[in-house]
């Protein structure tokens, strides 16, 4: 079942958060956020803070009675730094190892792409790790087009 997210889920959407930022560590330490002493907790605050937005929305997956995936949504406005007009886009989707390959994912995604068209969004854009292949899978499978290629330079 997929429905917009309360506080009474922040502490599995603490988790889930926490999962996705190990995930993303584990690509690669240099450029994504070290997961830290209490990711869980970090990852629960922040989502708090965004769910009384009225521009953006965090939709959550339950599985028996159990929360298993999430996902993060918003609208960007136009930016010329960006060189793009404005936008939704789909900041966080994660799903937890046992409810993989269940079509989840695919739902969540749906119900974020789904509340940003009925919110205005003329287009709606994510960022992925490069090496994320089966997430790229799902994103294409839906019709998202590669558009940017991020590229980092380490000083240290």
């Amino acid at each position: 079942m997929i429905r917009p997210a309360t506080r009474a889920d922040l502490a599995d959407l603490g988790r889930l958060g926490a999962l996705l930022m190990r995930t993303h560590y584990g690509f690669d330490p240099q450029r994504f956020l070290p997961p830290g002493d209490d990711p869980e907790g970090g990852y629960a605050w922040f989502l708090a803070t965004q769910l009384d937005r009225t521009d953006a929305v965090v939709f959550v997956a339950e599985r028996a009675g159990r929360l298993v995936g999430y996902v993060y949504a918003g609208l960007e406005p136009l930016s010329w730094k960006e060189l793009r007009g404005p936008a939704g886009f789909i900041h966080d989707i994660v799903v937890d190892d046992t409810a993989r390959r269940s079509g989840l994912a695919r739902q969540l995604l749906q119900a974020a792409v789904e509340w940003l068209r009925e919110h205005g969004a003329p287009r709606v854009m994510l960022w992925t790790a490069s090496q994320n292949t089966s997430a790229q899978n799902l994103f294409d499978s839906i019709g998202f087009r590669k558009t940017m290629i991020e590229m980092t330079l380490e000083f240290q």
